[in-house]
């Protein structure tokens, strides 16, 4: 009978989604389109099978790739973020579309560890950091014949050390410390299915790790016109380093203290230096290749994807079954028969009063009408949970009846951000000098926005002015959570709670600067703690 229930037991812990997908990985990484999760243990396929030729290499980097956007379901930069993060800040709130329970609660900020986002955005990330772990593993041990076929191999060890380093990047931010695995799980040893939670220093380290050694080895950019369009490359990651640090330099590592006053901090100084050096890795480099589009609207037009402002980006294709980007569908407006919009995703009050008339980026972010057919129809207000306002950036014209498959790519990381980086570290270590009046003034000239003077505003006035700018600027980009749990206000403390509760939301509270462990993970790995509160 003993053996009965231990037998059941190791199912239980197999089945998990998080050690499930551990030892499925090696079948998975080698699988980017649907695959059954209710597959028996005993068919397991060691991925010592694989990984023989240059081909499969590519084939196993691709599938780290498919974690960020996969249309067959939510994944983080396809809708998941939307529902399981962009819904508890203040940019979006639920339409009339968007009737999940589990949801609502988390856009009030009354979810549970139980709640099913807050379960599948751990659960994404790690079935993605499985596959990156067996390509890291693997692909040194394929034989190659030319030099040529050595540098591939090298890239996309790179490319699958970026992925990783931006999964655990999110992780970290949204749980604190996590269990960080960086190996192929091969055993069913139960001391090494049980995983402890890694210290969120730790967990920091292998990211900057993994960023420093991509940025070192990769590519400083890929031909977007071929098949290498949306590839990881150098310029990226020195984007996320700078990022980094910058949150670095405001969030306490401590899961017990992440509200708190940032004087507590004792190597500030050295973190904010670093995230300034590493964007201007970017912006002083005389062939740097990136920069600002003149015009806002071509971040988001399919005809320049991938361009000079684009550092990295979740790659989607409208012409493509199950490829496109489904934040087009849940954006758009009920009541226009051209369109088969679901408005389950809508801009709030909040956001729209903060943008000026004369703020360019307005019109390409909102829209009060569409024209189809060369037909305009306006948004109704009745049938739109009294709202006249429409996210705009990511309709797609060319499929204005299957929004659903939107062409339009989602910036992960992008050149104007590097800029608004660079100018808040500077203000924050020497107050509101040149460097970050002229990044920041790029921002706002590029917006039809009046350029700042230098010396025109105090520290605080920049800091207050460059934060609106990063919300007006990153909007609906899956930004505002990360940017909210970290920034600090006049006395050096944390924004988020006072911000959500003026905005509306009193269940916003300290404990909410984390996401609770999901659940379903304690139940089945006693060595996973819940953080505090929750």
């Amino acid at each position: 009978m003993d053996t009965i229930i231990q037998k059941k037991q190791l199912e239980k812990r197999l089945f998990s989604p998080f050690y499930y997908l551990l030892f499925m990985g090696g079948l998975f990484a080698l699988l980017p389109s649907c695959t059954s999760l209710d597959e028996d243990a005993r068919s397991f396929v060691s991925s010592e099978g694989y990984y023989k030729t240059v081909a499969d290499a590519k084939a196993a980097v691709t599938a780290v790739y498919y974690g960020l956007n996969y249309s067959g379901s939510q994944t983080p930069y396809n809708i998941l973020f939307v529902t399981g993060q962009e819904f508890m800040a203040d940019d979006i709130k639920m339409g009339p579309g968007a009737t999940n329970a589990d949801v609502k609660a988390q856009s009030t900020l009354d979810h549970s560890p139980s709640t099913l986002r807050v379960k599948e955005i751990w659960q994404q990330h790690y079935i993605a950091i499985n596959k990156a772990n067996i390509a890291i593993d693997k692909i040194p041990l394929i034989p190659f014949t030319t030099a040529a076929e050595e540098a591939l191999l090298k890239q996309y060890v790179l490319e699958a050390k970026f992925l990783r380093g931006l999964y655990y990047f999110n992780l970290v931010r949204l749980y604190g410390s996590v269990p960080l695995v960086l190996h192929e799980t091969t055993t069913l040893d139960q001391n090494t299915l049980l995983v402890s939670r890694t210290s969120a220093e730790e967990v920091y380290d292998q990211v900057i790790q993994d960023f420093t050694d991509a940025a070192a080895g990769l590519p400083w950019y890929f031909d977007q016109n071929g098949s290498d369009a949306g590839r990881a490359n150098a310029a990226a990651a020195e984007a996320f380093l700078s990022l980094a640090y910058l949150t670095l330099a405001n969030v306490s590592l401590d899961d017990n203290q992440r509200a708190y006053n940032i004087s507590v901090i004792k190597n500030r100084e050295e973190l904010l230096k670093k995230a300034i050096d590493h964007s201007n890795n970017i912006i002083k480099r005389s062939d740097r290749y990136y920069d600002l589009f003149e015009d806002y609207a071509e971040v988001f037009n399919k005809a320049t994807k991938n361009g000079k402002e684009h550092l990295f980006s979740a790659q989607f294709n409208s012409s493509t079954l199950a490829n496109g980007n489904g934040f087009g569908n849940r954006t758009a407006p009920l009541g226009i028969k051209a369109l088969n919009g679901t408005f389950a995703d809508e801009p709030t009050p909040d956001l729209i009063k903060h943008f000026s008339d004369n703020d360019k980026r307005k019109a390409v972010s909102l829209t009060t009408s569409y024209t189809i057919g060369g037909v305009t129809y306006t948004i109704d207000p009745k049938q739109n949970d009294g709202n006249s306002y429409a996210s705009y950036k990511y309709y797609d014209s060319d499929v204005p009846t299957m929004l659903g498959q939107s062409g339009i790519n989602v910036p992960i990381i992008r050149y104007a951000e590097v800029l608004l980086n660079n100018a808040e570290a500077n203000n924050e270590l020497y107050g509101p000098n040149e460097e970050a009046y002229q990044n920041y003034n790029l921002i706002r000239k590029r917006a039809g926005l009046p350029e700042f003077k230098i010396g025109s505003l105090t520290k605080d006035q920049f800091r207050d002015s460059i934060y609106l700018d990063r919300r007006l600027e990153l909007n609906f980009e899956y930004h505002r959570w990360f940017d909210l749990i970290r920034q600090i206000n006049k006395d050096g403390d944390h924004i988020m709670v006072k911000t959500l509760n003026d905005f509306g939301k009193p269940s916003a509270n300290d404990k909410h600067y984390l996401y609770p462990i999901p659940q379903v993970e304690i139940d089945i790995n006693s060595k996973l703690v819940q953080n505090p509160g929750w």
